[in-house]
C-alpha cells in the first residue's frame, strides 16, 4: 500500500497544513481527525489498516488531512462568532486547497467521500450538507451535530450556518432539492460508554434528514459499542466496503 506525506500552504489559514495519502488508485475519500486531532490520527489508531485491503485492491484512495479544532470550535477562550470565522477559514482550506489537490492527484474531478469520528463526524456531516456537489457521501461515526449542545451558543450567522441540526431544520426550496438529489450520509453510533450525547444527536440529525427527505442511513450499534477507535475501526470498513 502506497503512503505519501504532503505539506500544503493554506492562504486562508495562513500556515502549512500536513496530510498523509494512502493508496495508488480508487475512489478518493477525505478523513478528518477526531476532535483536536492531527492528520496521523487514522493511521495511528488502526483506521487505515482496517481498510488497507480496499486500497490494495485499487478501490480507495484515502486523504488524511489535518484539523484545527483547537483554533476554532474547541477554543473556549474566544467568542463563538470568531470560532466560526476560524472554522470558515478551515472550510476554505478544504474546498480551495484539498479538493484541487485531490482532483490533480486523481487526474480528474471525481466525487470525494468523507469520513470522520467524534468531532470529525461533525465535519463530515457539515461539509457533506453544505457542499454535496463536491462531497456526495460521508461516513460519520459517533458524531456531535449540535454546536449549542457543545456550549457554543451565538446569534452569529457564521455559527448558525455551521450547525447542522439548526440549518437542516430550516432547509427548503432549491437548496433542499439539491441536497435531496446529491447528498447521502451514513450516521453510525454505538450505545455503550461515552456514546450517550453522540447517540442523542445522531438520532436528532437522522430524524431531521428523514423529515426533509435527504438520503441517509442510521446505523445504531449495540450497548457494548463504546466511543472508541476500536469500534470505529470496525464500523469504517463495514460501511466503506458497500460504497467502493
Amino acid at each position: 500500500m502506497q503512503r505519501h506525506y504532503h505539506k500544503i500552504y493554506s492562504p486562508a489559514l495562513g500556515k502549512d497544513m500536513e496530510m498523509l495519502v494512502f493508496g495508488h488508485y480508487g475512489k478518493p475519500m477525505i478523513a478528518f481527525p477526531s476532535g483536536g486531532g492531527r492528520y496521523f490520527d487514522f493511521e495511528s489508531n488502526g483506521m487505515v489498516e482496517s481498510v488497507a485491503h480496499l486500497m490494495e485492491e485499487g478501490k480507495l484512495k484515502l486523504y488524511c488531512i489535518d484539523g484545527i479544532d483547537h483554533e476554532s470550535w474547541l477554543k473556549n477562550d474566544i467568542d463563538p462568532h470568531w470560532r466560526a470565522v476560524r472554522h470558515n477559514a478551515y472550510q476554505d482550506y478544504v474546498v480551495k486547497d484539498i479538493v484541487p489537490f485531490i482532483y490533480q492527484d486523481c487526474q480528474g474531478n471525481r466525487p470525494i467521500g468523507l469520513a470522520g469520528c467524534s468531532l470529525g463526524a461533525y465535519h463530515v456531516a457539515n461539509f457533506a450538507l453544505k457542499f454535496p456537489e463536491l462531497f456526495p457521501y460521508g461516513i460519520a461515526m459517533s458524531g456531535r451535530y449540535d454546536l449549542e449542545a457543545l456550549g457554543i451558543r451565538s446569534d452569529s450567522q457564521e455559527v448558525y450556518f455551521n450547525n447542522p441540526v439548526a440549518y437542516v431544520a430550516n432547509l427548503q426550496g432549491d437548496t433542499l432539492e439539491h441536497l435531496k438529489r446529491s447528498a447521502y450520509l451514513i450516521l453510525v453510533c454505538g450505545q455503550g460508554a461515552y456514546e450517550d450525547k453522540c447517540l442523542a444527536e445522531t438520532h436528532r440529525l437522522a430524524d431531521l434528514l428523514s423529515i426533509k427527505g435527504i438520503r441517509h442511513e442510521r446505523d445504531i450499534w449495540g450497548h457494548d459499542v463504546e466511543h472508541h477507535w476500536y469500534w470505529w475501526a470496525k464500523q469504517f470498513p463495514h460501511h466503506l466496503s458497500k460504497i467502493v
